[in-house]
C-alpha cells in the first residue's frame, strides 16, 4: 500500500505544478491583455480628438467655399465692376457730381 500512496503524491504534486503552471501563463496573459486595452483606449481618445478638429476643418472649408462662390458670383455683377472702377481706377458715372474735401 505505501507504493500506491507514494504514485498518488507524485501524480498529485504533478498536477498542482501544471496548474500553478496554467495559472501563470492565464495570468501573464490577462496582464498583457489589459496592458494592450489601455493603449487601444488611449489611441483610440487620440483618434477622436483628431477626428474632431478634422471635422472643424471642413466646416470651415466648406463654409470658405461657399463665400468664394458668393463671391465669384458678385465679381461677374455689373455692381462690382462699377466698385472697382471707382475704388481703383477713380473713375465715376456720367451722371453722378464728384465732391472733394477742402484740405
Amino acid at each position: 500500500m505505501s507504493m500506491r500512496r507514494s504514485k498518488r503524491k507524485r501524480r498529485d504534486g504533478g498536477n498542482t505544478l501544471a496548474l500553478v503552471g496554467i495559472m501563470l501563463v492565464v495570468g501573464s496573459l490577462a496582464v498583457a491583455i489589459n496592458v494592450r486595452a489601455a493603449g487601444l483606449q488611449t489611441k483610440n481618445h487620440e483618434y477622436q480628438v483628431r477626428q474632431e478638429i478634422l471635422s472643424r476643418q471642413v466646416e470651415q472649408e466648406e463654409e470658405r467655399a461657399k463665400q468664394l462662390e458668393e463671391k465669384r458670383i458678385f465679381v461677374q455683377t455689373k455692381q462690382y465692376i462699377e466698385q472697382v472702377a471707382k475704388e481703383k481706377l477713380g473713375l465715376v458715372n456720367p451722371d453722378e457730381i464728384l465732391l472733394k474735401p477742402e484740405e
